[in-house]
């Protein structure tokens, strides 16, 4: 439950501290007087959207901080665990700040955390029904949600109706997608079978296109190839009229090693000298190798020329080299393998499309069946509160008609609604006045408190909207029931339902300095008495307004007494 609410520079809230009461806390005051916007700051620390007008004005940031008491909630707790926040001593502070810059700062037990997960955590704390909710019954995905909130069977089975939708879904557009591309594939097909022979007849070699190269390098320049080795074989090896390197080095070395036998100065040099002589032999038998295997065949560099016109003509469509050509080859013979099988995978779509359609069908029905049954308990249940709330002769059906399978299922809802006798029910929300739409939304609040499944604090803005009388007294009753199985927050202008108060809270509004104000305070007994005699009275308090106060409020206590 929510034990303090402080709040700093939201709205016309310059600086509020509220310390709630377990049961039913009541917030009065004239109109305009900021009861919706100290909603709207609990609203903040729950995740609600917030923008940065709400800072007041003049100022560069606004902070709302929440403290609640989070004793027996297993879901919160292994929420917060999830999230690594701390959570040993039942307490939960959250902290929510917003600048005029825009930055939204969120702490929760002093960790740093992201909206969603703050809006997750909200949905555990409070429910906050504004005055537009009332009109939120009207619309069909609510009433799904309430329908399917009323018995725990149905969440299960909703989940995996979804699970198998999707599946069906899935499938559905996969093969429609299969048949759409049947005149796109054959045309594919035709492309990647000339390809692959293309490809097939060159019977490409990897790394052929690099060994052609160097043949065509070769060949196309063998005239000067054969100038320069002979030059080189020459220069070697000497001929008739002139020296050859090799000669002359071998005279060089004669000419030292008889030196070296008066002189040892020269000694280190014969070595290297003999490794020179050695290397450079090496280097003439290349050169007589290689110009004994030379050979120019005209005819073969044209035939290796018209192969390399043929390897650029499929490297320039399929690739930069023949590599790549050979794994573009691989592609579409892939390709064309599951091209091929077309008639095959179709026929597997339409199969697996069949059977997720009936597996999608049956759980619908499973899903449908628990919906029948939670309709009829949640349309007498509610029946029984809107009797309480001065609606005896109320029908209200959950009507369900199988229809085409959604995402929701294979239900149709209608809520049907009769407030008189001898009236025929019609959809709710063609007939629900304002005040009918009161009544049922704090029915379903009522319901939902008694049997736990509502948030651990309620907040209940003007949910009297629309009623008066003797009406308001039952309104009261029900508001004063829901209080006794959890926390109420309840704005209210009926002094019915104000003295039913637990705890007693008056927000004024004040102008100083050219600034307005809000200010929140708890009534003692006497406070509350003339607050009680001025919502009745409207006028000042008179002492006949006053007596009448008290007879209220004691009575409250007692009805009190009796509904707890």
């Amino acid at each position: 439950m929510l034990k303090t609410l402080t709040v700093w520079n939201f709205a016309l809230l310059e600086h509020v501290e509220i310390n709630f009461d377990a049961g039913l806390n009541i917030l009065t005051g004239e109109t305009g007087a900021g009861k919706s916007i100290l909603i709207d700051a609990l609203g903040a620390v729950l995740g609600h959207r917030l923008s940065a007008d709400v800072i007041r004005t003049g100022c560069d940031w606004s902070r709302v901080e929440a403290i609640f008491d989070i004793t027996g909630e297993k879901e919160l707790h292994a929420l917060l665990r999830e999230q690594a926040i701390d959570d040993e001593d039942d307490t939960l502070i959250i902290t929510r700040q917003l600048t005029a810059k825009g930055k939204n700062v969120i702490l929760v037990n002093g960790c740093h955390v992201t909206l969603a997960v703050l809006r997750a955590l909200g949905e555990f704390l409070a429910d906050i029904h504004g005055q537009h909710e009332n009109l939120a019954l009207l619309k069909t995905a609510n009433q799904f949600a309430l329908l399917d909130g009323a018995d725990p069977a149905v969440a299960p089975l909703l989940t995996a109706y979804r699970e198998s939708y999707e599946d069906w879904q899935d499938k559905g557009q996969r093969l429609t997608e299969k048949k759409a591309s049947a005149q796109a594939t054959a045309d594919r097909l035709d492309m990647l079978r000339w390809q692959a022979q293309e490809i097939e007849a060159a019977n490409l070699r990897e790394g052929e296109d690099d060994e052609l190269e160097a043949d065509i390098k070769r060949l196309s320049n063998a005239e000067r190839i054969t100038e320069n080795l002979e030059l080189a074989y020459g220069l070697l090896n000497g001929g008739e009229d002139a020296e050859g390197i090799l000669s002359g080095i071998a005279r060089v070395k004669q000419s030292l090693e008889a030196v070296s036998r008066f002189d040892e100065s020269l000694a280190p040099s014969l070595p290297m000298l003999e490794d020179a002589a050695c290397q450079l032999q090496e280097v003439f038998y290349s050169v007589r190798d290689c110009q004994d295997g030379l050979e120019f065949d005209p005819a073969r560099l044209d035939q290796m020329q018209g192969r390399m016109e043929q390897i650029d003509r499929l490297r320039k469509k399929y690739g930069g080299t023949v590599r790549e050509v050979l794994d573009y080859q691989a592609k579409i013979e892939e390709e064309l393998r599951g091209i091929e099988n077309f008639d095959e995978d179709l026929a597997a779509l339409e199969q697996a499309a069949a059977a997720a359609a009936q597996e999608a069908g049956r759980r619908a029905k499973e899903l449908g069946a628990a919906r029948r049954g939670a309709a009829t308990k949640l349309s007498q249940a509610l029946g029984e509160q809107l009797t309480a709330l001065g609606m005896p002769d109320a029908r209200l059906t959950f009507a369900l008609q199988e229809g085409a399978l959604t995402a929701n299922g294979a239900d149709d809802l209608t809520i049907l609604f009769s407030a008189n006798a001898g009236e025929s029910e019609r959809p709710l929300a063609k007939i629900a006045s304002g005040g009918e739409l009161s009544r049922l939304a704090l029915a379903i609040k009522t319901v939902a408190a008694t049997d736990g499944s509502a948030a651990g604090s309620m907040v209940f803005d003007e949910i009297d909207t629309g009623i008066g009388g003797q009406t308001a007294q039952m309104v009261a009753d029900r508001i004063a029931t829901v209080a006794a199985h959890k926390q109420v927050l309840c704005i209210t202008h009926l002094p019915q339902i104000a003295c039913m108060a637990d705890g007693h809270f008056y927000l004024s509004k004040a102008t100083a300095d050219g600034k307005t104000t809000t200010a929140v305070r708890r009534l003692q007994a006497k406070e509350q008495v003339r607050e009680i005699a001025r919502m009745a009275s409207g006028a000042d308090a008179t002492a006949a307004s006053l007596s009448n106060a008290e007879e209220m409020i004691r009575n409250a206590a007692a009805r009190k007494k009796k509904l707890r």
